[in-house]
C-alpha cells in the first residue's frame, strides 16, 4: 500500500526526542491562518479531534491528522514531514528547540492512487 505521509530521517530524530520527554504523541496537519500551514505536533491527546478530522496514517508510530476538508484538496499528493531551523508561530512542541516541522508534497502517481493506504475516522 502506498502511505499517504511519511517523514524524513530528522524530523524522525526531532520526533523520538520530543517522545523521550513528553510521551507518545500526535501530529495534526494546520489549514491556514495564524500557524501558517505546518504541521503541529502535540501530547497525544493535547488537540481534541473531531469529526471534521481524518487520520492519513502514523510516522513514527504518531498519528497524522487533518481536516476532512483539507484532505480533499490534498488527496492526489504524498506528504513528507520535515523539519527546518527557524521558530514557527504555532503551538507544536518543537518550537523551543528553535525548529519547525514542514509539510512537502508531492503528486502521486496513477499506479500509487489506486493502492493509497485507507483514510481513518473517529468512530
Amino acid at each position: 500500500m502506498t502511505p499517504r505521509v511519511l517523514i524524513s530521517d530528522e524530523a524522525i530524530a526531532v520526533v523520538n526526542q520530543l517522545k523521550e520527554r513528553f510521551g507518545e504523541l500526535m501530529f495534526h496537519q494546520s489549514g491556514g491562518c495564524c500557524d501558517g500551514s505546518q504541521p503541529m505536533c502535540f501530547e497525544k491527546g493535547d488537540f481534541k479531534i473531531g469529526e471534521s478530522d481524518v487520520c492519513l496514517g502514523t510516522i513514527e508510530n504518531t498519528e497524522f491528522w487533518m481536516s476532512k476538508d483539507q484532505q480533499e484538496y490534498w488527496q492526489y499528493t504524498q506528504l513528507t514531514i520535515d523539519v527546518v531551523p527557524g521558530r514557527g508561530s504555532s503551538f507544536s512542541l518543537e518550537i523551543p528547540m528553535g525548529l519547525r516541522f514542514i509539510t512537502k508534497s508531492r503528486l502521486f502517481t496513477d499506479e500509487e492512487r489506486a493502492n493509497l493506504t485507507p483514510l481513518t475516522y473517529l468512530s
